[in-house]
């Protein structure tokens, strides 16, 4: 046994069990996925764009993969440097093992050494500096004066605070304690606009329809052809619906005691009408409740006996008038977005596919005054076009891997027959026409090919008899029906749900990334129009419904940035929230001894030659040099390791074990066992990159910090990239890289405090179904604020509550009772990834589990410190427009530290918008931090503080970057659990033999075998996942 792997053999290195070798058991996924053909590839919906302008640590490409959910089916905003649409749309780059989780793309790489221009004046002169030698930006409606609703005057909004006050408001969540007043007072445009309605009575219908049509296609239909049943005719031109099971009238329709029955044929669109074989669907409409909207108006009037009045009944209903329009003039994709046809404005991607510009447009209530929330967004949809080529287009831009989720579900017209006949693609081969056979009844029983049979049969001769597999599109995957790809038409209007290529993920990041001015401009002058915000054919003029044609004016805030404290040397903050490390020292440095370096051959045209290749010699000299600079004293020379993978198997080794095997060997002959390995990758094959986290996490308990061959050998840049390597690799071995000055960390020092953050990242398109999900729950240990271990836990699939919350605290609460010997006295919890739906869920589900977890701290349960819990929301479509130079960036953004509380935000509730970050592209996006609990009676003003100030203490970074470091830690953490069950993420999308697919619970098995015993003792304990 060596003695570089941790068991319970007399080195102690490895655990029984802990790494799926190539050896696993033929019982697991993997084995499974082998014996079904499958042949994955680990990107998600978009692929990965260039990364390296998001993260501030961007070339070190050590992030893992990004997780997924809903691929495409939310898209792009717009113009945003960070994507929008829920889960949906596409990141990554030159980080090549990334699936589609927000990469936070507002955040590029640390700006860490610049000329000595850049150098600037210490901290107690630190400001935000405009730069007016350069063109001053471009102001959406500059020329129109930006004039402040009344409702948002300084007495009336004090008055609403007062009024809970003197009430001493309870409900679910804490009332807004004041308005924060810290910063530089600035006014805003945000893309919100007025709704006015009369004080009236909604009717609200429920539907049930039986046999319930799955597929929503279908339902739509049912619903166009109920609008034209006899029965309902009478209330066509009052009622409005959701294609699903609730209609909305105007009026009180007259139905039967037992409601209204209505039996409906179902036929296509194109088709005469139905025939013998039509499905026939029973709707019965019943009467639900009555919406009083006066009810609604005391709700914004902030009326304190109304705090505990739900408004989303009326929310919902509204949201169901105002999609009636685009619903019957776009293309709905998604919740709330619709998209437009238009081959003036869309773009090709290649791949066959398209990008389509669009709208997003919900109903928000605020202080006085109801909105609608309206924003441009982008998504890929299929080309009409021969199938054929367009698999051909899709497989030549890097797709081929791909290729089954690429066309699965898809809408197809096929006209071999004499007649045309649509159908959907419900898998795709594994064999080509010429190799796929099938026993035809036609022919005497005999076995033939598809491709025998289409010129037997139709005298058709195939081009692509050899080069495509066959699509199935009979009524299952189970019992498919075997057609040629080309004798199929893709039908237009349908948006892609898988992901894209790299190529055309690029192209869509280009095409979606507008100004703020040019997607302000868009929203108003297109969007409204496209939406029916502004058509008198609506359904709004039916229901008294009226939106403003002007974007909402609302006051906001920019806080000065902190001092950034190193151990040598002085910084200053820049316009952008970033600064550099020239003639800088880390505040703890950490000696670095006894590493190594690893380099991978995998037939890339950078790979080093081995351990004597000059280059390679020369680029560790450059490197060690920058971290003495920086204070990381080189105490030894690495050990060099070379591996020559073997190459690429085609089918037998879709997972390349094998070659993770050779990389285990490769590091198993370096002695000692180093602290920390720098590893050389050759390319970005993802499932090297996965099997190296998963080998050396798991197993060898090792630190590792990855990097591109060819982007360390470039000279452009080149210190930037050493310095971002050495940023991480010494929050990995325990230093500390910056602080903060004690005033903006006043407050977390009065009392012993602890920061947490968590999240949960779900099984992305592609994945097994019942992939499990991964939580992560991180917390500081000490009154540095610098250092978050994390808890990592599997838990059910697509369950976004923490299942083992509380056991992931006390483990965080022990490291920090070990670390700072005694118990924090306070809690300060921010949770990522939740939707503002299940707020209560958190309430009611984590914040108990936080609550026990202390009470098991202390014998006889006396430990309770005080809890604060924010949610912080980066999915939301609430951008901020300046109004003049005072306010904006020079791209026409709000500037790093813009605050607003006020005219946007909850009525009730304490949340607050930050964007702590400079964005240097598109729309920035700014946070959306939302207070569900708090025993720590924050003001406004501290919290906002603390919140901007902390944004700027993310370790690997020399910015303050866009979401608080404990969230945006939870959020790495995650990505790399994704590493740990990357097969099982990516099994789902290669089509298979039609075996039988496994169960859940087999699935969750070979989770839990892929994640062993988890992470490595020495490794828990430290920042691994940087």
């Amino acid at each position: 046994m060596s003695g570089y792997e941790r068991g319970r053999g007399e080195d102690h290195w490895r655990r029984q069990g802990s790494y799926p070798s190539s050896a696993a058991s033929s019982s697991s996924a993997s084995s499974r996925a082998r014996a079904q053909g499958l042949n994955q590839d680990p990107q998600a919906v978009g692929g990965p764009p260039d990364r390296s302008r998001w993260f501030p640590a961007g070339p070190t490409h050590d992030r893992g993969q990004y997780r997924g959910g809903g691929g495409g089916r939310g898209g792009y905003s717009q113009g945003d440097s960070s994507r929008g649409g829920g889960r949906g749309g596409s990141t990554g780059g030159d980080d090549p093992w990334s699936t589609y989780r927000n990469p936070r793309r507002d955040e590029p790489r640390s700006p860490v050494y610049r000329s000595p221009r850049s150098a600037g004046p210490g901290p107690q002169q630190q400001q935000m500096h405009h730069h007016p030698s350069q063109p001053g930006p471009t102001f959406f409606a500059a020329g129109q004066p930006a004039v402040m609703d009344p409702r948002l005057d300084e007495s009336t909004q004090n008055a609403l605070i007062g009024s809970f006050n003197r009430m001493q408001l309870r409900g679910r969540f804490p009332h807004r304690p004041g308005w924060g007043t810290a910063g530089t007072p600035v006014t805003m445009r945000t893309n919100h606009f007025a709704i006015t309605y009369p004080a009236a009575k909604l009717y609200d219908y429920t539907v049930k329809m039986e046999p319930r049509a799955k597929i929503r296609r279908i339902r739509k239909r049912v619903w166009q052809l109920l609008e034209e049943a006899p029965e309902f005719l009478p209330f066509k031109n009052h009622i409005v619906h959701d294609s699903g099971a609730r209609i909305i009238s105007s009026r009180y329709l007259p139905l039967p005691p037992n409601g209204l029955n209505v039996s409906i044929r179902h036929y296509d669109e194109d088709e005469d009408g139905p025939n013998e074989n039509s499905v026939i669907y029973t709707l019965n409409i019943t009467f639900n409740t009555q919406l009083d909207t006066n009810d609604l108006n005391c709700y914004l009037s902030g009326d304190p006996q109304f705090r505990e009045f739900d408004p989303l009944p009326i929310i919902s209903a509204l949201n169901i008038i105002l999609a009636h329009y685009p619903s019957r003039n776009g293309i709905n994709v998604g919740r709330n977005r619709f998209f437009f046809p238009d081959p003036t404005t869309s773009k090709s991607l290649g791949s066959g596919l398209e990008a389509l510009k669009g709208y997003y447009s919900s109903v928000r209530p605020t202080f006085r005054q109801l909105m609608v929330n309206v924003n441009s967004c982008t998504t890929a949809f299929y080309k009409e076009g021969n199938l054929a080529e367009a698999m051909l287009e899709f497989m030549r831009s890097g797709g081929a891997a791909r290729l089954s989720s690429y066309a699965k579900g898809l809408r197809v017209q096929t006209s071999h027959l004499g007649f045309r006949q649509k159908k959907t693609i419900r898998r795709i081969g594994d064999y080509s026409a010429r190799e796929q056979t099938f026993i035809c009844e036609e022919y005497g029983n005999a076995t033939i090919t598809v491709e025998e049979y289409f010129r037997r049969k139709y005298d058709i001769a195939l081009d692509h008899a050899i080069d495509l597999p066959v699509v199935g599109v009979g009524p299952s995957a189970a019992k498919p029906v075997w057609l040629p790809a080309e004798v199929c038409w893709i039908l237009p209007h349908q948006p892609f749900r898988g992901r894209l290529p790299d190529d055309a993920t690029t192209s869509m990041i280009n095409y979606a990334c507008n100004f703020p001015h040019v997607n302000a401009n868009n929203i108003v002058h297109q969007g409204l129009q496209h939406l029916g915000l502004q058509n008198s054919d609506s359904a709004l003029d039916e229901f008294g419904i009226s939106v403003g044609r002007e974007m909402a004016v609302v006051p906001g805030r920019i806080l000065p940035p902190p001092a950034i404290m190193y151990g040598r040397g002085q910084v200053r903050v820049d316009d952008r929230a970033s600064w550099n490390l020239r003639d800088v020292q880390f505040i703890d440095p950490k000696p670095l001894r006894n590493w190594a370096v690893l380099v991978i051959r995998d037939g890339g045209r950078s790979d080093f030659l081995g351990p004597h290749d000059p280059n390679l010699i020369n680029i560790l000299n450059g490197f060690t040099t920058v971290c003495n600079r920086s204070g990381m004293t080189v105490l030894s020379d690495p050990a060099v390791a070379t591996v020559n993978l073997p190459p690429k198997g085609q089918g037998s080794d879709p997972f390349r074990k094998q070659a993770i095997e050779a990389i285990r060997g490769a590091l198993r002959s370096i002695r000692p066992k180093p602290t920390i390995i720098l590893v050389m990758l050759s390319n970005g094959d993802k499932y090297i990159y996965t099997g190296l986290k998963s080998l050396c996490d798991l197993i060898l308990d090792v630190h590792t910090v990855c990097c591109h061959s060819q982007k360390i050998r470039k000279e452009k840049g080149q210190l930037q990239f050493f310095a971002n390597i050495a940023l991480k690799i010494n929050m990995k071995l325990g230093g500390v890289n910056h602080t903060l000055d004690h005033d903006s960390l006043r407050w977390l020092l009065e009392e012993p405090t602890i920061m947490f953050g968590s999240d949960v990242t779900h099984p992305s398109p592609g994945s097994l179904k019942g992939t499990p999900s991964i939580a992560a729950v991180v917390a500081s240990i000490d009154d540095k604020f610098a250092h978050y271990p994390a808890s990592l836990r599997l838990q059910e699939s697509r369950k976004e509550m923490i299942t083992d919350l509380s056991l992931m605290v006390q483990e965080r609460l022990d490291q920090y009772r070990v670390t700072s010997r005694k118990l924090p006295r306070r809690i300060i919890f921010f949770r990522d990834g939740v939707s503002e739906g299940q707020f209560y869920t958190v309430i009611q589900e984590e914040l108990p589990k936080i609550k026990d977890a202390c009470a098991r701290m202390v014998a006889g349960g006396g430990y309770r410190p005080k809890i604060t819990m924010c949610i912080a929301g980066k999915r939301h479509h609430t951008r901020f427009y300046p109004t003049n130079e005072a306010g904006s960036d020079m791209n026409g953004n709000p500037r790093a530290g813009t605050v607003v509380d006020r005219g946007v935000t909850a009525i009730y509730d304490f949340d607050f918008f930050l964007q702590a970050h400079g964005g240097l592209q598109g729309t920035t996006r700014p946070t959306h931090y939302y207070v569900v609990h708090d025993e720590n009676n924050f003001t406004a003003d501290a919290l906002q503080r603390l919140t901007n100030a902390t944004s700027y203490m993310f370790g690997r970074a020399t910015r303050a970057v866009s979401l608080i470091p404990p969230a945006y830690y939870a959020d790495l953490a995650c990505e790399r659990g994704r590493c740990y069950i990357h097969e099982l993420l990516t099994a789902g999308e290669i089509g298979s033999d039609g075996a039988a697919p496994p169960t859940d619970q087999q699935v969750y098995e070979d989770a839990e075998r892929l994640w062993g015993q988890g992470i490595g003792p020495n490794l828990k304990k430290t920042m691994f996942y940087l």
